[in-house]
């Protein structure tokens, strides 16, 4: 029965070839870290070169962030009809192809389309791999695997943010981040392309020709027996669709936690966009200001491994909620100000701390709200709605800014996203019990 499957693998211990798919996708999520954050590190470059202003600075800043909800939604619908891999190469091509062009931008325009269309394909790629992840966890491990994939992305800005004041300090210009980007973006298509496979729980789901065999090929890598032939499908069955996430038992839910993450992202990614601009308006250079923003990811990768790590022992929604009441606290006292760069960074570093946190909480709360068959399609709707959020972070605070607002008035205006966000997941009804995926 498809029941004994999901059972068998929640149950079991972690096999290579599921440690070896978690740590694949972590590492793509680490890629779309510094992809995202590539234009944050190139900032001040820019706007140097080309004399924008905060308005339009923050407007090229929030164009990958447009992409990114656009490629959530549509390619995280897409990821539950045709699969989880040929969506992931996919998108690995499509955000290679963005970086590449943006080393090419000669203006405004050019450089806002690059960033929508390496979006498009880091949007996709985080919904695939938070459910492939899911799908491909135990009951043991799931919520610290689903965290750690998320936390992902910080490690990939850790590393690219020193990456970036190494080109920067050696005197190249904003394009070669891009460049450097792109090339490590592209070794990547073809490890995932050997070694991928498709999730048990989507072939199950979907059915296509030739399932029973791929499904037993994985079996036999994970050292389990094989099936004689597929099971029963379920009786219910759930429509990757919209209305389906929109009505019925799973509406509530998705309006909630579409919400919540719009509220929290929001916050997020004034953090991570404004934070080394930010920091050259106090009058340090762009090199240093680059380090305040390794140390604000370092501060959102302890802030996700540890929301993982509790998520195993402690309910995480009381969790997350905490953490996003922190998150609001301490953001106002960066908006503080301070000329000592030590002290800085370490604020932005706790701050950036709980604010992740509750972002990355979100992830397992997620995962445990949708069943297989819409897994990639809830995660998708609910981050790339929300990641409306993401990008008009920086628009709000570039005009808040531009209008004469303090860094305190800002900081606290943006703050109050994690309060929304708090009273959103207060409001979540319980969340019932799913289907554990199989594979």
């Amino acid at each position: 029965m498809r029941e004994d499957i999901g059972t068998l693998l929640a149950a079991a211990p972690m096999r290579r070839l599921q440690i070896m798919v978690v740590a694949l996708c972590i590492a793509l999520n680490a890629l779309d870290g510094f992809d995202v954050l590539a234009i944050s590190f190139a900032a001040p470059g820019i706007a140097q070169e080309w004399g924008m202003d905060k308005a339009a600075l923050g407007i090229v800043l929030s164009m990958e962030l447009f992409g990114m909800a656009a490629g959530s939604v549509l390619i995280g619908n897409l990821a539950d009809r045709i699969g989880r891999r040929p969506v992931i190469l996919g998108c690995l091509t499509v955000m290679a192809a963005g970086m590449f062009c943006a080393t090419a931008a000669n203006g405004l325009v050019m450089l806002c389309v690059t960033r929508v269309i390496t979006g498009l394909g880091i949007g996709g790629m985080i919904a695939c791999t938070s459910a492939m992840v899911a799908e491909y966890s135990n009951d043991r491990r799931r919520n610290l695997n689903v965290a750690l994939n998320i936390a992902g992305y910080s490690t990939g800005a850790i590393l690219g943010g020193l990456a970036a004041a190494a080109l920067l300090e050696a005197g190249h210009s904003w394009r070669a981040l891009f460049h450097f980007g792109g090339i490590v973006t592209l070794v990547a298509l073809p490890l995932a392309f050997f070694l991928l496979p498709e999730s048990i729980g989507s072939l199950l789901a979907r059915r296509p020709a030739g399932a029973l065999e791929r499904i037993n090929t994985i079996l036999a890598r994970l050292r389990h027996a094989p099936l004689d032939e597929l099971p029963a499908p379920a009786a219910k069955v759930e429509r990757p669709s919209f209305r389906t996430l929109l009505s019925g038992e799973y509406g509530r839910a998705t309006l909630l936690l579409t919400v919540a993450y719009f509220a929290q992202i929001m916050l997020f990614y004034y953090v991570v966009k404004w934070i080394p601009k930010i920091v050259v308006d106090m009058g340090f250079d762009a090199a240093s200001a680059s380090r305040v923003l390794v140390g604000a990811n370092i501060g959102n990768l302890s802030g996700a491994i540890l929301i993982g790590i509790a998520a195993q022992r402690f309910s995480v929604r009381p969790l997350v909620i905490g953490a996003m009441l922190l998150g609001f606290v301490v953001i106002s006292l960066f908006g503080l100000g301070s000329g000592d760069l030590t002290r800085l960074t370490v604020i932005a570093g706790v701050a950036a701390f709980f604010i992740n946190a509750g972002v990355v909480g979100l992830y397992p709360i997620l995962a445990g709200t949708y069943p297989a068959a819409l897994r990639a399609s809830g995660t998708g709707f609910v981050i790339g709605m929300g990641r409306g959020g993401s990008a008009l972070g920086p628009v709000v605070a570039g005009a808040l800014f531009a209008g004469g607002g303090s860094l305190l008035t800002v900081s606290m205006t943006m703050g109050a996203g994690a309060l929304i966000a708090a009273a959103m997941l207060f409001l979540l009804p319980a969340v019932r019990e799913q289907e554990q995926p199989a594979g």
